[in-house]
């Protein structure tokens, strides 16, 4: 894509508002200090000495962390609990410029929270321990799925795009319902301006009406789910067209290192990745291909131009090492120019 094409494109973000609906998480880093470690007089055991915690929104909330790093106005749609991780997590989405009114806050359920304990070592470097996840194992009360969909009913006509982030994989026991996903395709049918777009780890096949964006292993598991292990690039492609013809609406299929196919009224395309310039960590990339995808289209681009620009995320964040990185508009223009 021409650097013109790209600014023009970029130039309206700032005029665009996107709705993100789903799992918010808190990521919480413990940072523990190897040096200092004590025995525990009552067990015996090693008592770790947390010497920093560093907080960051995770899952929906790394969707909101690159959309703000875009300079997309962004607002958040959720449940989270009346718990201190719940506190954290809203701090840490208002203070990246997140509109949080509408993250609804219940006495009934934990803040989704993964605790990532760092042992740093005598030489400085850190290595993650085993990390403790805090979800919600039971089926979301009926009360809160309805609050969900009355906010989704308010919310929805009046934004540009809307990012759907289904991270729980315990059916029915996230934001995303069986109700939730129904209620968002009846929405979707209802407001065929709004861009709306779907990432879900377990349950991307379910959604009709929405642009998804399945990686090949999800994609494979809806068409083909007796298949097991790799498969090649000319079954992929004949995975894409279909999910196309099943659900009449632009298919993002996501080949990591490879790049983007995607599936449209137009046909379909290849956009291939960036190379790469070093170390890498593809934590996120994910969620930044998402977010410039959706947003892109959002802002005026084909489905093979949002493809790219989800590869520029991409590209942006796996270089983030250690890190689970955010791509700003600044960022792709830099990383489109050395292509």
């Amino acid at each position: 894509m021409k650097t013109e094409r790209l600014s023009s494109i970029f130039s309206k973000y700032p005029n665009l508002t996107i709705l993100v609906v789903g799992d918010f998480f808190l990521d919480e880093y413990q940072i523990i200090e190897h040096s200092l470690k004590e025995i525990s007089i009552e067990t015996g055991l090693e008592a770790h000495q947390v010497v920093e915690i560093r907080s960051s929104p995770g899952a929906a909330g790394t969707v909101t962390n690159n959309l703000t790093a875009m300079g997309v106005h962004v607002q958040g749609l959720g449940i989270i609990g009346e718990d201190g991780h719940g506190y954290e997590l809203k701090r840490a989405l208002k203070k990246r410029g997140v509109e949080t009114d509408a993250l609804i806050e219940s006495n009934s359920v934990f803040t989704p929270t993964y605790t990532k304990p760092m042992l740093r070592e005598t030489n400085g470097s850190l290595r993650e321990l085993n990390r403790l996840d805090v979800k919600n194992r039971r089926p979301l009360e009926k009360n809160l799925e309805d609050e969900i969909i009355a906010c989704l009913k308010r919310m929805v006509p009046k934004v540009n795009g809307v990012i759907i982030a289904d991270q729980v994989q315990e059916q029915n026991c996230g934001v995303i319902t069986d109700r939730v996903r129904e209620a968002i395709a009846d929405l979707a049918r209802q407001n065929p301006n709004v861009i709306i777009g779907a990432d879900s780890r377990e349950r991307i096949g379910l959604f009709r009406d929405v642009i998804i964006k399945p990686n090949a292993r999800e994609a494979t598991r809806i068409i083909h789910p007796e298949m097991d292990g790799e498969v090649d690039r000319s079954q992929l492609e004949k995975i894409g067209t279909e999910l196309f013809e099943r659900n009449d609406k632009t298919v993002f299929l996501t080949l990591g290192s490879k790049g983007i196919l995607s599936y449209h009224s137009g046909g379909s395309e290849f956009a291939q990745a960036l190379p790469v310039r070093g170390p890498i960590d593809i934590v996120g990339a994910g969620d930044s291909a998402m977010s410039g995808i959706i947003t892109a289209l959002c802002a005026g681009a084909t489905p093979g131009e949002a493809a790219q620009i989800g590869n520029l995320a991409a590209s942006v964040t796996i270089h983030q090492v250690g890190t689970t990185g955010v791509a700003s508009r600044e960022d792709m223009t830099r990383v489109a120019q050395l292509a």
